[in-house]
C-alpha cells in the first residue's frame, strides 16, 4: 500500500456515498455536523458535469433519508465552469432547487484565483434566488477584504479559510505571517457585519482570535461555527464540540482522491508538514 493510499484512507470517508453517510453518523454522534463533498475537479465534458450534479441530488436525498446533520459543498469546475458560466449556472441551480426542497444548504467552494471573480459573480446571481447558498473566501488572496465587504453587504454567508493554492505574489500574500494577519482581519469583518461566519481553520491562534471577535461583537455560540477537515486534528475537533461550539467537518468521498491529494501535497510544502503532524493524532 502506497503512502498516498494511507493518506487517502485517513482523510476521506471512502469511495461510496454509503461510507460517507456512515462517517457523518459517527460525527453527529460526537455532536459535530458535516459538509459532504464528492471529490473531483475540472470537468470539461457536459455529460460528466450533469452526471456529477445528479450525484449531488442523490447526496441531498441520502442526507434527508438518513436524517444526518450535513449540508453539501461543491466545486464549480466540477459542475462545468470550464465549459461556460451559463452551463454551470443552470447545472448548479438544479442542486440548489433540490437543497431548497429538502431544507438544506449548499456551500460553493473557492478554487484557484483564476476562478475567483467568476465564482463570486455566479454566487451573487444564485443568491438572488436561493438564500440557501454560501461561498468561501481565502485569506491568502489580496482581494479578499474587498470581497468580504461585498458578501457582507449582500448578506451571503462565508466560510473563511487560509487557502491551499499556490498563487503569484501579485495575487496573494506569500508569508505565513501575512496570511495569518489577513485571516484575523477578515474574521473580524465577518463577526462584525457578516451572516453566520464559518471559521475554517486548524490553527489554534486563528481559533482564539475568532473567539475574541465573537465576544467583541456579542455573537452567541449559535451565531457562527468552526470548520475542520475530516481526519485532521480529531481530538481538537471533539474538544471544540464538547465546549459547546458548533463544529462542522468537511467530509470528502469518492474515487478521485489521488489527483486531489497529490495536487495538495505538490502545491505547497506546508501541506505535507501539516498532514504529517496530524496523521497520528
Amino acid at each position: 500500500m502506497s503512502i498516498l493510499t494511507i493518506f487517502a484512507k485517513r482523510f476521506i470517508t471512502g469511495e461510496t456515498l454509503d461510507s460517507a453517510i456512515e462517517a457523518i453518523k459517527r460525527l453527529n454522534a460526537q455532536k459535530m455536523t458535516a459538509t459532504l463533498d464528492m471529490l473531483g475537479e475540472n470537468v470539461t465534458n457536459k455529460e460528466m458535469a450533469i452526471k456529477t450534479a445528479d450525484c449531488y441530488l442523490e447526496m441531498l436525498d441520502a442526507i434527508a433519508k438518513h436524517g444526518v446533520n450535513s449540508n453539501v459543498s461543491i466545486k464549480l469546475t466540477q459542475m462545468g465552469l470550464d465549459i461556460s458560466d451559463e452551463f454551470c449556472y443552470d447545472n448548479v441551480s438544479r442542486i440548489l432547487d433540490k437543497a431548497a426542497a429538502v431544507k438544506n444548504f449548499v456551500r460553493v467552494d473557492m478554487e484557484g484565483s483564476p476562478y475567483t471573480e467568476r465564482t463570486l459573480q455566479l454566487v451573487y446571481k444564485w443568491h438572488e434566488k436561493y438564500p440557501n447558498v454560501g461561498t468561501v473566501i481565502q485569506a491568502a488572496l489580496r482581494r479578499s477584504e474587498k470581497d468580504i465587504a461585498e458578501l457582507n453587504r449582500r448578506k451571503i454567508t462565508v466560510r473563511l479559510c487560509k487557502g491551499a493554492y499556490k498563487e503569484p505574489k501579485e495575487v496573494a500574500f506569500q508569508l505565513k505571517t501575512e496570511v495569518n494577519a489577513n485571516y484575523i482581519k477578515l474574521a473580524d469583518m465577518l463577526f462584525k457585519d457578516g451572516v453566520y461566519p464559518a471559521i475554517a481553520t486548524h490553527d489554534i491562534k486563528m481559533i482564539e482570535a475568532a473567539l475574541e471577535s465573537a465576544k467583541k461583537y456579542g455573537r452567541t455560540r449559535d451565531d457562527f461555527e468552526f470548520q475542520m477537515l475530516y481526519g485532521i486534528n480529531r481530538s481538537g475537533q471533539r474538544k471544540i464540540a464538547e465546549q459547546g461550539y458548533r463544529m462542522r467537518i468537511y467530509t470528502p468521498w469518492g474515487t478521485h482522491w489521488f489527483p486531489y491529494y497529490y495536487r495538495r501535497l505538490r502545491e505547497r510544502k506546508e501541506n505535507i508538514f501539516f498532514i504529517f503532524r496530524h496523521l497520528f493524532d
